[in-house]
């Protein structure tokens, strides 16, 4: 009973998401769909086919990628199948594809959050759109030398999908949005039950180990977990109070930051990536292990920066009471 009455009371929430999401995507979509039939993505297409190029990709996923980067994951959704027929992508295309927009998206919001808890902002976005096409590159090879995951994909979830008249467009855009809410309503209930159940703190304990590799020590290894399972607003919001607080080193905000972006909001973003037939362990194994191995590569290398260098270039020292901890 308390789980149910915690998940009504939350449940609004949902809601207001929703109402968020809904104002991004139907715009995003609609214009989307009047470029693709003026023959605009076509001719666009051309400039993005070497980035795209560089995973395999069709070139028209281009503009998907650059949505979900600038407005968000639910974004760039609808936009998938749209610009590229589902019969002629396989499961590696769709996983390559989904690890890139899982490192970064939505920049300009999250990043914003970052950027609060002391972090430059151009150097954790930098890191985050270079983590995604490193990591998104070594799959496709990866996946093109062994042939894993060639075949077809078959989607679970169809957010969008290409339509012959604008009647059956505006009728699969409902559709969509109906299905959107769904899965939203789903996924925090699943979070919810997680969290009443204790096994979100189990998960949060059992990965500290691999934080602890990463370079990430302390106090900071709770933060980072919060954000590596609840997503980087949870996450970063905490380092907010924590980084005000002078509670934590700058060094340790700083790497904890770069792990989420790596990494974070790993449930909800992989089951979502799931629904379109990306492969689990591309999009969640790997992702997590490429996140430790790169952050600890990051500490290394902020360890031999000097305090000078750290906070001009990549830290505002304003927000904190003391130089170093």
């Amino acid at each position: 009973m308390p789980l149910l009455m915690a998940i009504l009371r939350k449940t609004p929430e949902t809601f207001q998401i929703y109402w968020v999401l809904a104002r991004i995507m139907v715009p995003v979509t609609i214009t989307t769909e009047v470029l693709s039939r003026m023959g605009v993505i076509d001719a666009v297409a051309p400039a993005l086919a070497p980035v795209m190029k560089l995973f395999g990709l069709p070139p028209e996923l281009g503009l998907a990628w650059l949505t979900a980067m600038l407005v968000g994951i639910w974004g760039a959704l609808p936009l998938i199948f749209t610009l590229v027929p589902v019969s002629s992508l396989s499961v590696a295309d769709v996983t390559v594809f989904s690890a890139l927009i899982l490192f970064a998206h939505g920049l300009p919001i999250e990043q914003k959050i970052i950027q609060k808890a002391g972090p430059g902002l151009i150097a954790t976005t930098s890191l985050r759109v270079v983590g995604g096409v490193l990591y998104a590159f070594i799959l496709h090879h990866v996946l093109t030398a062994t042939g894993w995951l060639s075949v077809p994909v078959d989607p679970t979830w169809l957010p969008m999908s290409a339509t012959p008249d604008w009647t059956a467009f505006f009728l699969d855009l409902g559709e969509t949005m109906i299905w959107m809410f769904i899965v939203l309503v789903v996924l925090f209930w699943a979070l919810e039950l997680l969290k009443a159940t204790g096994l979100l703190d189990l998960m949060m304990t059992a990965i500290t180990p691999l934080l602890r590799l990463a370079g990430i020590r302390g106090e900071a290894r709770h933060l980072t977990a919060v954000g590596l399972f609840l997503g980087i607003s949870y996450g970063a919001g905490l380092l907010i109070r924590e980084a005000q607080s002078d509670c934590l080193s700058p060094r340790q905000i700083f790497l904890s930051c770069v792990f989420m972006g790596f990494a974070h909001s790993v449930i909800e973003d992989t089951l979502l990536m799931m629904s379109l037939g990306a492969d689990v362990y591309g999009i969640l194994v790997g992702r997590i292990v490429f996140a430790v191995a790169a952050t600890a590569a990051i500490a290394v290398l902020l360890g031999r920066l000097s305090d000078r260098t750290f906070f001009t270039r990549i830290f505002r020292r304003k927000i904190m009471t003391a130089e170093t901890r």
